[in-house]
């Protein structure tokens, strides 16, 4: 077994380099090299938050210009947001909210895997298609919130209009119903009685904007939403939305 300080242990981790680092990391002097050796001690010894703040001030504005030269799936993410009647738009200030927001959400992930954050970071740095993750990920995070934001008798009437309705109730509704009975926000009473099912089966989650941040980062990873909004991008009708169904004032609804 190859000691971890072993020159071919050294060189294993820079063959992991895209060529071009490689090739600069190798070229380095050494008093270069010291600066390079901080930077990693530093980040490694960082909480995932003080990381993802690091990360966010040292690539978001070479990001956001790479992000704004896609032109064809930033279009994409807008087409679906208005076919959703979500009003956020993809100005360059929401792009680097959505940046950092991601290296945030990935440094609660990376509570259970160390590495994650800055993975995630090095992926989207380096990769045109790794890049679009971001755009995945904002589409599929303002579906999180319009989701949130539901009733449960909408929830109902969404999942009713689903090809798979199942997985589309246990990856999505069931997590945020649970979120919403943990945070407080609808809390069932009696559900087993019929008239007392209308009370919260229709009420409409009350929560800020800040709190809906939280409590999606919260109840989803990175990759169930950046999964999420790549579905949608990819097939436009993987989910079935009809509004005019969903948001219908019909009381008599809660007892279908």
């Amino acid at each position: 077994m190859t000691h971890p300080l072993h020159p071919d242990s050294i060189e294993n981790i820079l063959q992991k380099l895209p060529p071009e680092a490689k090739s600069w990391a190798e070229s380095l002097p050494w008093n270069h090299r010291r600066y390079v050796l901080s930077l990693c001690h530093l980040l490694c010894a960082a909480t995932p938050e003080v990381r993802a703040e690091f990360l966010d001030e040292y690539t978001a504005n070479g990001l956001i210009s790479k992000l704004v030269e896609n032109e064809e799936i930033r279009q994409k993410v807008t087409l679906n947001l208005d076919r959703f009647q979500i009003k956020t738009e993809l100005t360059e200030t929401a792009l680097r909210n959505y940046i950092r927001q991601f290296y945030i959400h990935s440094a609660q992930d990376s509570r259970i895997k160390p590495d994650l954050i800055l993975e995630s970071a090095l992926r989207v740095v380096a990769s045109t298609e790794e890049r679009n993750h971001i755009y995945n990920y904002i589409l599929g995070f303002e579906l999180i919130k319009l989701l949130f934001r539901m009733s449960w008798l909408q929830h109902e009437r969404l999942y009713r209009l689903q090809r798979n309705q199942e997985e589309f109730i246990a990856l999505y509704l069931k997590p945020i119903q649970q979120t919403h009975r943990l945070n407080q926000i609808i809390v069932p009473r009696d559900e087993n009685l019929f008239f007392a099912r209308r009370d919260y089966f229709v009420q409409l989650p009350e929560i800020s904007d800040k709190k809906l941040t939280e409590l999606a980062i919260a109840t989803f990873t990175t990759d169930i939403i950046s999964n999420f909004g790549f579905s949608v991008i990819r097939h436009p009708d993987a989910i079935v939305y009809d509004p005019d169904y969903i948001f219908q004032v019909d009381m008599e609804a809660a007892f279908d």
